[in-house]
């Protein structure tokens, strides 16, 4: 007797509605015109590599209407690598939930407006198996910081699969040795999720976002301290792997929500940067 084949486990959508439309014609319109409008900041590779796009990027995850602009221009590096890039390794901050390893999701597929997104279940059950990695649900369930990345994920890159990723505070080189399990080629990108510096005055913020943006692209993981990016350990751990690989990395934006809101009292600091 045939047994009925089990449904996929599928991650519904926490934030949609809050941090971005939840309506799909809404979202698409709102993407297209954050692409649309990221300002070009000159090639997002470094002169002499042959990949067109960048190895892996880092974008900030507030809400679109503050942020978006910022990870538009982390995402339009991405644009060239459409049809060629099959899976997004992704990984940022656990807001909700303390964690003091990397947690992975059990399910399926994460819903969006857009249609569902596929995880890369094997990768996901081999760092599993390889104790690189614990599945935790719970501090999936709520969390907005890769959730908010997988519009724009959906919108550059088509139907890839992604490995969502939520990590706590680990040292920076074992959140190395568990990207150059899935590290891959030309078909597989990393995806960093950080927001930069928290409620300071627009120009305190701007002087502590601008040293760390020379931290970051100096691939220096001891500059990125927990006061001023909340992903300091998913960040910390992509340049030291980075490192290893002599990759640089460039500034593609940097701004804080005051840029988009007039309000300058107390800002949260974006900035994109793209690694190849």
């Amino acid at each position: 007797m045939s047994r009925d084949p089990v449904p996929p486990r599928v991650r519904p959508a926490a934030v949609a509605g809050q941090f971005y439309p939840a309506d799909a014609a809404e979202l698409r319109g709102t993407l297209r015109e954050l692409l649309a409008a990221a300002a070009p900041a000159g090639p997002a590779r470094p002169p002499g590599r042959h990949s067109p796009y960048p190895k892996a990027i880092v974008a900030p995850h507030a809400a679109y209407r503050y942020s978006g602009a910022v990870a538009a221009s982390a995402y339009g590096a991405l644009i060239p690598g459409r049809g060629r890039i099959e899976r997004v390794v992704l990984l940022g901050p656990a807001h909700r939930v303390p964690l003091r390893r990397v947690a992975a999701s059990s399910d399926d597929r994460w819903a969006t407006p857009l249609g569902p997104v596929g995880i890369d279940t094997a990768a996901r059950d081999a760092l599993h198996d390889g104790g690189l990695v614990v599945l935790d649900d719970v501090a999936h369930e709520a969390e907005h910081s890769l959730e908010v990345q997988l519009p724009f994920i959906r919108t550059v890159l088509g139907e890839v699969l992604v490995l969502p990723l939520l990590v706590g505070e680990v040292a920076a080189t074992r959140v190395a040795e568990l990207l150059g399990t899935v590290w891959g080629g030309p078909e597989s990108v990393v995806v960093v999720s950080s927001d930069l510096s928290h409620y300071h005055h627009h120009t305190i913020a701007q002087r502590l976002d601008g040293e760390t943006a020379a931290a970051v692209c100096a691939c220096d993981p001891a500059g990125v301290t927990p006061d001023r990016a909340c992903g300091v350990y998913a960040l910390r751990g992509l340049l030291e792997a980075a490192r290893r690989r002599s990759l640089a990395v460039r500034l593609l934006d940097l701004r804080t929500s005051g840029d988009a809101s007039g309000e300058l009292e107390s800002v949260v600091g974006y900035g994109a940067f793209a690694l190849g």
